[in-house]
């Protein structure tokens, strides 16, 4: 008994010590990155860049962000000129944060039974049935026109001269040579990404100058009917208007549209013409003296709201850093919240009944649903919960909640002799459905990286989907203006748009055709799909105190949540935040391919300590243990008391950062 007890108290110390490590012996790879006047933060060193060129020439943060959106577009970092951007940007001249929604809609034709008659349970991953409308150029033109200062033949001028010619780096040239198999599907792709068809190696190879003479062309088109409108005496704002006309309404749309339908697209000029940036009001909680800002629900970002406020319950700093206690808390909090993600989130523009965000974001709500939290297992069927009453109301949707498998209404059971399936109190669930996800949850483990076939359409293993596309984009000046950015969409490989020299999103497989799997999310024509890009800015007495974003897909608002929760609790400087250790958790539905989800499934930090793991283990978490364990964060803190900039940019992938 002496034994035991002593080897519980060795236990104890031993997790105060880990708690203690990361405070007071943080180590990083990267500097921190401090300026007086401003500050710029990307996917690409050569998109820092191409920020620090506006602020030279007298910009403010917004033309430097839309620079640097202009370049790695232009870069294809993951994205490209046909996706999706999203921001938040805090006007100090009102004191407000806005929200940018530059998210593309269906096209004509998209319905449920269309993807059904093609044999499709989803809309596809890649192609152009995968597209929704070109985003990133209004919402770019958008931003400018309303928040900058430039005009955009300056702003656009770094991606012309790149689009003309660029030194392409390694990591987007080897991703083109690993896809040429998916490119050569598509006339005009193969055209721009196989310079060298015929030879082993048919991508750029990295440092060779990579030419998009088509690109070069449409961005040229967009600074000449700025200059044509002031040269008739328009105001710069109207002039970049006229820009933003040409490419959804003139001759830019139609040869899209044309390239589209010529791969087999459903895009009409009417889908463009009748898409709109959308500037709104953000969500918003409040966390231990912050007010944390995210945009609306057609995007995940009020998860990480909704996970605050359930960690608002619990006492992190005493449970130490990422313990197995502490990991087990932000695991159950991530869980419940993306639980309400899959069900309730969707474009609230097509809401026949209102959805319950004041109820999700409820105090209330939370404390609710923290109590229901098991500290002794995970609980791998949790399942959304019921906001309505927290808001004075009834659900309208308690039809398709009681429907609501775990694993997505068209999972495929795991395969006799894959697993062992013990009886087990968590799977004690009353009929039939619940029965369906007890086999289902038994078999996650066995389910473990797999790649899902889908009608030999080109597919994505689930970890390829779980963290594809984006990158992010941090400005701040010293006039106060602070913005936030994550675009995404366009990725490689993605279809090419005729001779417009335009990748188009992928963002369609973000939808469901079922509205058991999603009752606002049901893909429909000119609706918005709900996408995991999430910016983020918290405010502090007013004011910003940080902007923080990440690429990674359902990952993101998981990693943006343990950045914030790395300088509040546990007091990190921004460039030990985004370096320092995360835990991912897959036990939410995918939002790619086909949707699926894998209960208990944990991703953890190489430098766990074996007891850590242990632990883990002992509580139904099934570990996946990786050197780095999150996507890239860029990050900026607003340092008041010296009133200075902090530029972060973790050291997990190719992000760069530059201040003055």
């Amino acid at each position: 008994m002496i034994t035991r007890a002593l080897r519980r108290i060795a236990r104890a110390l031993a997790l105060t010590s880990l708690a203690a490590l990361p405070l007071a012996a943080q180590r990083t790879v990267k500097p921190v990155i401090h300026g007086r006047h401003w500050v710029a933060v990307t996917g690409k060193p050569l998109g820092a860049t191409a920020g620090a060129m506006m602020f030279a020439k007298g910009g403010n943060a917004i033309d430097a962000a839309c620079a640097m959106l202009g370049a790695v577009t232009t870069m294809w970092d993951v994205l490209s000129w046909g996706g999706e951007t999203q921001a938040l940007i805090y006007n100090p001249k009102t004191g407000k944060v806005i929200g940018i929604n530059a998210l593309g809609v269906a096209p004509t034709g998209a319905t449920p039974d269309f993807f059904r008659s093609r044999g499709m349970n989803n809309p596809p991953e890649f192609g152009p049935l995968a597209a929704v409308t070109p985003g990133t150029p209004g919402g770019l033109m958008t931003m400018l026109a309303e928040y900058g200062t430039l005009s955009l033949k300056d702003v656009l001028a770094p991606a012309i001269q790149m689009a003309d010619g660029y030194a392409i780096e390694a990591q987007t040239a080897n991703s083109i040579e690993s896809n040429k198999a998916r490119i050569k599907q598509w006339k005009y792709s193969r055209a721009v990404f196989l310079p060298h068809a015929g030879e082993p190696r048919e991508a750029p190879a990295a440092g060779e100058i990579f030419v998009q003479a088509d690109l070069a062309a449409t961005l040229r088109k967009l600074v000449d009917a700025e200059q044509a409108a002031l040269k008739k005496g328009k105001t710069r704002k109207e002039a970049i208007y006229a820009a933003y006309d040409r490419f959804y309404k003139g001759d830019i749309a139609e040869e899209l549209v044309r390239g589209v339908r010529e791969e087999g697209g459903l895009f009409t000029r009417e889908d463009l013409a009748n898409w709109k940036v959308k500037i709104e009001e953000p969500l918003t909680t409040t966390y231990k003296g912050y007010t944390v800002a995210k945009l609306p629900q057609w995007q995940q970002g009020a998860a990480l709201l909704q996970a605050l406020n359930l960690l608002e319950n619990a006492d992190l700093r005493a449970m130490g850093y990422n313990s197995a206690r502490y990991m087990h808390a932000v695991y159950q909090a991530m869980s419940l919240a993306f639980a309400d993600r899959d069900f309730y989130y969707g474009d609230p523009a097509f809401a026949t009944v209102q959805q319950p965000m004041k109820g999700l974001l409820s105090k209330d709500y939370a404390k609710a649903r923290w109590a229901t939290v098991n500290w002794e297992r995970n609980d791998p069927a949790i399942r959304p919960g019921d906001p309505y009453p927290f808001e004075g109301a009834t659900n309208p949707m308690q039809r398709y909640l009681a429907q609501w498998s775990v694993t997505g209404a068209k999972a495929d059971l795991p395969k006799s002799g894959q697993h062992d399936v013990q009886p087990q109190s968590d799977f004690a669930l009353a009929g039939p459905t619940r029965a369906r996800e007890a086999a289902l949850l038994a078999g996650a483990e066995a389910a473990r990286r797999f790649a899902i076939t889908r009608d030999s359409l080109p597919h994505m293993t689930s970890d390829e989907a779980f963290y594809a596309g984006t990158t992010s984009i941090q400005a701040a000046d010293e006039e106060g203006w602070v913005i936030s950015v994550t675009p995404s969409g366009g990725w490689v490989p993605a279809v090419i748009a005729g001779r417009t020299g335009v990748g188009l999103s992928q963002r369609m497989q973000s939808f469901v055709t079922d509205s058991a799997d999603g009752p606002w999310n049901v893909v429909a024509p000119g609706k918005r799909p709900r996408v995991t890009l999430t910016p983020t800015l918290a405010l502090k007495d007013g004011v910003p105190a940080y902007a923080f974003s990440v690429q990674g897909g359902d990952s993101q608002d998981q990693n943006l949540l343990q950045f914030f929760l790395n300088v509040v609790e546990f007091g990190m400087n921004p460039q030990e935040a985004v370096e320092a250790p995360n835990i991912n958790s897959y036990q939410m539905r995918s939002s790619f391919g086909a949707h699926e989800v894998r209960p208990g499934r944990i991703m953890i930090a190489e430098q766990t300590p074996p007891y850590v793991r242990e632990e883990l283990k002992r509580m139904g978490y099934t570990l996946e243990v990786e050197r780095l364990t999150s996507g890239p964060i860029t990050a900026i803190w607003i340092d008041r008391k010296h009133k200075s900039f902090w530029g972060a940019a973790s050291h997990y992938g190719e992000d760069y950062g530059i201040a003055w």
